[in-house]
């Protein structure tokens, strides 16, 4: 059975997490692979991951919740071990990518188990690239367009291949934390 502890301690989880993932990519955005593609690619889209986890079990509102937690924690991070401007754009990024993510998902709670978590972090991921990489590389003389396009192309995988560890995480939980069929605010 679910206690009010236990949901506590799912939320301080999830935000901790999300601020570390956070920092992570800002970190390893500045060391890029190609002219098309960053390190950073393949570690932010765990944030999705995060955020989709706690909307199906916990719910929208916890979901905003470890998000704006996430955000304040990942923002501090990135701007004392990344560079300022790649921390005030992410953040930015983030906040609204991620409570875009929260709103299609929770739209799409009720459809397969799959449509939610993959569509919200598609349009998100979208969103998410095309303001961070403009906020954190516009005037540079860096190839941000191309990293934006592969960083793009790399999130859209990842959502893909994250879709088998939501399952999995959801089919490990008591039946009571799964939320498939409820829509909690």
């Amino acid at each position: 059975m679910r206690t009010h502890a236990m949901e506590r301690n799912a939320l301080i989880a999830g935000a901790t997490a999300m601020g570390l993932v956070v920092l992570v990519s800002n970190v390893t955005v500045g060391y890029p692979i190609n002219d098309w593609l960053t390190w950073g690619a393949f570690a932010y889209p765990l944030t999705f991951l995060v955020t989709d986890l706690t909307n199906r079990i916990l719910g929208a509102g916890p979901a905003r919740r470890v998000v704006y937690v996430g955000f304040a924690v990942g923002v501090a991070l990135s701007v004392i071990f990344a560079d300022v401007r790649i921390g005030i754009a992410s953040g930015s990024a983030f906040l609204v990518a991620q409570l875009l993510d929260i709103w299609i998902f929770d739209r799409l709670r009720r459809q397969s188990w799959w449509k939610a978590p993959l569509i919200s972090s598609l349009l998100a991921s979208a969103l998410d690239t095309a303001v961070f990489f403009a906020g954190a590389f516009a005037f540079s003389e860096l190839p941000w367009v191309t990293w934006a396009l592969g960083d793009y192309a790399a999130k859209l995988a990842m959502a893909a291949v994250l879709l088998a560890p939501f399952r999995a995480i959801l089919a490990q939980l008591p039946s009571d934390w799964r939320q498939a069929e409820t829509n909690r605010a």
